[in-house]
């Protein structure tokens, strides 16, 4: 077990405890495509997420990861050349954001990766889950392989670690 203290800019007075082996004994229901390193690095977010490269996670996750060079969203940095998000602003609203993870369902996954398991995991597998409708309708309307058939669906459910490589 490892304790650490967040001093991310988002989110002071945050001290969690790592209880798992990175990457490993993950929930059975929760089995993503990617690891946060291999989403940083294709792209996602329009390079704007975690921008700043919190200390609480590994500099090598940022190592290839094109990231926003002015704190504004660059479609271009996507890994699909569009945006694919909706504003922090709008996640709140709807009442996706967990206090403990302000940045939302891509930090709480990192935590998740890194080792934390937290009382918000049943709702956040719960909502990867529910993406699996998006990478069906890639499925069903796209030929097999095609890359450039709905690039926005392919670059959202990328930001939630499927890979739309391989439908």
């Amino acid at each position: 077990m490892k304790t650490i203290i967040v001093t991310d800019a988002m989110q002071s007075h945050y001290t969690y405890t790592r209880t798992e082996k990175v990457g490993k004994n993950f929930h059975t229901d929760f089995k993503p495509h990617l690891t946060p390193q291999e989403m940083l690095s294709m792209g996602i977010f329009g390079g704007l997420y975690f921008s700043d490269t919190p200390d609480e996670f590994p500099k090598a996750w940022f190592a290839k990861a094109p990231l926003s060079p002015d704190k504004k969203v660059h479609k271009e940095l996507n890994y699909y050349k569009v945006n694919a998000s909706q504003d922090l602003s709008i996640w709140k609203v709807k009442g996706w954001i967990h206090t403990d993870d302000p940045r939302g369902w891509f930090q709480w996954y990192c935590r998740y990766y890194l080792g934390r398991r937290h009382e918000d995991d049943a709702r956040q597998i719960k909502r990867w889950k529910a993406i699996t409708r998006h990478a069906s309708q890639i499925v069903h309307n796209c030929r097999p392989g095609d890359q450039h058939c709905r690039p926005r669906q392919r670059q959202a459910i990328l930001h939630w670690s499927y890979d739309a490589r391989n439908l």
